[in-house]
């Protein structure tokens, strides 16, 4: 096996050993864990989970950002400025979009600033605007910016390996939002697409409120 080769194969062992470290920090059993045994620490534990996600992505990004490997595809002239626009607004909307989660809540300071040791977040059932389009914006989103960049082969298998992991990921969460909300989230399923937008299932405004008033 070549040098090439067993770098990309130890790539994707980095991506699945961080996507499986990732589920597992946020599986209910582990912080029913940490509550029985280290109940001090649940406060902080949203908060604590997303620094370690950031940390631990920063040596794969490293390894990317200098990986010598030939351009596979490299986009110029028109196809780079448009893809390069869809980019920036989907970084845009992923940034600036309008009420997509609470991001007190998202991030973990709520948790620690109200010295909470539930479980599950406390955030009710709500569809912001892109909701009525799929069920998980911020992936599908983060899906559009990583397929518009030039690809080289290890930028190939890492984008490869996220798109399973959003996958996944958003499926081991609906697991979750359907034990939370049951019956109004699995309706909601039916109605709006996971992550790719389709024209004939947009929900309409008067239908997202009545998701959320049920």
């Amino acid at each position: 096996m070549g040098s090439h080769a067993a770098s990309l194969i130890a790539l994707s062992f980095a991506w699945i050993a961080y996507g499986a470290l990732h589920s597992v920090l946020a599986a209910h059993g582990t912080k029913g864990w940490v509550a029985a045994h280290l109940p001090r620490l649940m406060p902080a534990y949203r908060l604590m989970y997303n620094l370690f996600a950031g940390l631990a992505l920063l040596p794969i990004l490293w390894l990317l950002w200098c990986d010598p490997d030939p351009w596979l595809w490299h986009w110029h002239g028109g196809p780079a400025w448009v893809l390069n626009g869809l980019a920036l607004v989907a970084a845009g909307v992923l940034v600036a979009g309008p009420g997509l989660y609470d991001l007190s809540e998202f991030l973990g300071f709520r948790q620690l600033r109200e010295r909470r040791i539930a479980l599950e977040d406390q955030e009710p059932f709500r569809i912001a605007p892109l909701h009525r389009y799929v069920r998980h914006p911020w992936y599908a989103l983060s899906l559009v910016i990583l397929w518009t960049r030039d690809m080289n082969a290890a930028r190939l298998v890492s984008a490869l390996w996220i798109t399973a992991y959003f996958i996944l990921g958003s499926r081991l969460e609906e697991r979750k939002l359907l034990i939370r909300f049951g019956d109004a989230y699995r309706d909601y399923m039916t109605r709006v697409p996971g992550l790719l937008p389709r024209p004939w299932k947009i929900l309409s405004r008067d239908a997202a409120r009545r998701f959320v008033g049920r």
